[in-house]
């Protein structure tokens, strides 16, 4: 037999393809798909699918069937509803948006799973992530790179993961582009391979968070106070978590240019806006901080600072403020830097590490 490897299953295309790749090359693959429950309030009718749900399982069940390989579905509705659920509304509830990927990553993906393959003495865990994983031959390190397809590299949701946690993750779709993945899919005829793309919030049914937070805090929202940069009042907030710093659409007030929320206040349950200028800064702190090429930084160091997922990232220089904190300062001051979102420092397609934006 070949060295194990548990496949990562959600009953999309992406990780059919992966446990796909797994067999072809030569490893002992056993299918598992993380059961997470349904933490939403509400059925609808969809035709995006949920990796959360039973179609997501059956798919995966199916297409382990048509690998040969045995499939496996564990229950982490728990584990789920406490890493990313709770942690979602607790962080818009303290004027923070969150970054739900980075922890289902990090918790769920290259932790429970991981522990379970240690339990099973299993030697790897294989995502479909658009990512790339390689070992330093001089040092022994693990880096983490970009995937090729820069339309789909999720290296920004993989950050946090640790030296242990790399060495043990296997990334087969970082050195392939989207459509090729199809066609892996197509070549092995899987059930999968037409399949659409799975929603961003897995667990929310309709993408609609307002109402999901609506639904699942509704003690928590409170109206309050819209105010502008000298403290007028200008409106009537519906609730602190249901605005996020950047925002335009949607907040009920009128006026002679367009205003934007620059800052959420939620001791005071106020929302303040300004102008577009007013959302611009040159210097933010990042907590909670992962190296990757390094295990700590012992002078300021040059980087592209990406400051959410689809931002293509800017120029900075970080500074060390401790082992977990930085303070970023970019060359050109970036627009909406938000509190809650990760900040991820890359040398070309290389991640160094990354925290988040306090």
């Amino acid at each position: 037999m070949g060295t194990k490897v548990i496949a990562a299953m959600s009953g999309g295309v992406d990780s059919s393809v992966t446990a796909a790749l797994m067999v072809e090359a030569g490893y002992d693959v056993i299918a598992i798909t993380m059961r997470l429950g349904m933490h939403d309030t509400i059925e609808i009718e969809s035709d995006k699918p949920n990796c959360c749900s039973l179609e997501g399982v059956e798919d995966a069940r199916r297409v382990a069937t048509q690998l040969g390989i045995p499939f496996y579905a564990v229950n982490y509705e728990e584990p789920f509803r406490r890493s990313i659920v709770d942690y979602f509304a607790d962080e818009y509830v303290s004027g923070r948006t969150p970054s739900p990927c980075v922890i289902c990553n990090q918790d769920l993906k290259f932790g429970k799973l991981l522990a379970l393959a240690t339990q099973l003495e299993v030697n790897y865990v294989a995502t479909g992530h658009y990512a790339r994983i390689e070992r330093e031959p001089e040092t022994g390190r693990y880096t983490l790179r970009k995937g090729i397809d820069s339309r789909k590299d999720q290296s920004y949701f993989l950050f946090s993961l640790t030296q242990a946690q790399l060495s043990r993750a296997l990334m087969p779709l970082g050195g392939y582009a989207k459509d090729e993945v199809r066609e892996v899919a197509r070549k092995y005829q899987l059930r999968t391979a037409e399949k659409p793309e799975s929603q961003e919030l897995c667990f929310i049914a309709d993408d609609n968070y307002k109402r999901f937070l609506k639904d699942r805090i509704p003690e928590k929202i409170q109206a309050g106070d819209i105010v502008d940069q000298k403290g007028h009042v200008l409106g009537e907030h519906q609730g602190i978590p249901f605005y996020t710093v950047g925002q335009r659409r949607g907040l009920g007030i009128s006026a002679k240019m367009p205003l934007y929320v620059t800052e959420l206040k939620v001791h005071e349950n106020t929302v303040v806006v300004g102008k577009n200028e007013d959302l611009l800064a040159d210097t933010m702190q990042v907590e909670g901080v992962n190296l990757i090429t390094m295990d700590r930084l012992p002078e300021p160091i040059r980087a592209d600072v990406k400051i959410r997922y689809k931002d293509p990232g800017a120029s900075a220089t970080i500074y060390p403020l401790s082992d977990a904190a930085v303070e970023v300062k970019f060359d050109q001051p970036r627009r909406a830097v938000t509190p809650g979102q990760a900040a991820v420092f890359y040398h070309g397609d290389t991640v160094i590490g990354g925290g988040w934006i306090k």
